[in-house]
């Protein structure tokens, strides 16, 4: 079921290079017992093999392996920071993809490029996560809200009437633990003689989603202003959605925009002085121009810019620092937190 070590083939050349030079029985039978040993050693060195798109799945995946995670080989393609809605995979992704155990993707209209990498799939029992598909019907479609600059490109590339999902499903701590439970069922069709452990590490894991949604629960619902103003896209719809926010911004979440017109400017410097908002919030990575234009078009002209973490671009770099899920998620509940109280 695993994708299995080089052993074998290490093997088979040790056996043709023996009997090649064999020159009785008992130098055919060492040749066999050998081969017979790195069979062993080639069952006892399986190991899962994973591949995922985006940072997420990468982390739930370690998350719900655990101690397993260190016998599995884990790729993270987007390692290097490239945004979801802009990422091209390379030959040697799509070879990772082609015979790994388990591939998870997001599903949504920036994921097209998967259709053709599946029909490379060389590996009969894959499973496949479309994390879209877990969704089903709790998936949303993109929101085009009150002010924001309207994305002409993308409009010519869909036919009319085609629906459009906002692919942003994980910023949503009640999602997470949908798509965590299908992460975990997979693994433990693919490895179930670790099911338990599986099953024991997404218990513990809900557990730490809850704990982090209920302060959430409790920020928010205490909060005098439910509105935010984003000088930015705003890939935050399912996580608004979850709180009860309310929100206004430049671009939606998937938006190809960089640019935003001095309508769009003035409305949003118009909605931060009718709503008295302190704030104003940029994704990651954000070189705050917008921002603080919208800003310097205000009444007051001295609100904060704070910065809100979309998981769409966590580098190895990070990881390697200690960034998981999790801490991105509570670090975008102290800027709320900032921001709001």
């Amino acid at each position: 079921m695993f994708k299995k070590t080089i052993a074998y083939t290490t093997a088979a050349a040790i056996l043709l290079g023996l009997t090649a030079c064999a020159e009785n029985g008992s130098q055919q039978e060492t040749a066999e017992n050998i081969v017979t040993e790195a069979k062993a050693d080639a069952v006892t060195g399986e190991q899962l093999s994973i591949v995922c798109t985006i940072f997420p799945e990468y982390d739930w995946v370690k998350q719900i392996l655990g101690d397993h995670a260190s016998g599995a080989e884990i790729t993270y393609l987007l390692d290097s920071g490239t945004d979801l809605h802009s990422y091209q995979p390379t030959a040697m992704d799509m070879a990772k993809i082609a015979d790994c155990d388990l591939f998870v993707y997001v599903g949504g209209e920036s994921d097209e490029w998967v259709e053709d990498a599946l029909a490379e799939a060389v590996n009969p029992d894959m499973q496949v996560i479309n994390l879209m598909d877990v969704m089903g019907d709790a998936a949303k479609e993109e929101e085009i809200k009150e002010g924001m600059e309207h994305d002409h490109d993308r409009d010519h590339e869909h036919e009319e009437g085609e629906v459009e999902y906002d692919e942003h499903i994980w910023l949503s701590l009640k999602n997470a633990k949908t798509l965590c439970t299908e992460i975990a069922d997979r693994l433990s069709i693919l490895d179930s003689a670790n099911k338990d452990d599986y099953k024991a590490n997404l218990d513990a894991y809900t557990a730490r989603l809850d704990k982090l949604d209920g302060g959430f629960k409790t920020l928010i619902g205490g909060a005098a202003q439910k509105t935010l103003v984003f000088g930015d896209r705003f890939p935050f719809r399912y996580f608004a959605d979850d709180y009860g926010l309310d929100y206004f911004a430049a671009f939606a979440g998937c938006s190809a925009e960089t640019e935003a017109s001095f309508d769009t400017i003035v409305f949003l410097a118009e909605k931060m002085d009718e709503l008295g908002c302190g704030t104003i919030f940029t994704i990651e990575n954000s070189d705050h121009k917008i921002a603080q234009t919208i800003i310097d078009n205000t009444k007051a002209k001295n609100q904060k810019i704070a910065e809100m973490n979309s998981l769409q671009s966590v580098t190895k770099d990070q990881i390697s620092s200690g960034a998981t899920y999790l801490s991105l998620m509570q670090a975008n509940y102290d800027t709320l937190k900032g921001a709001l109280q």
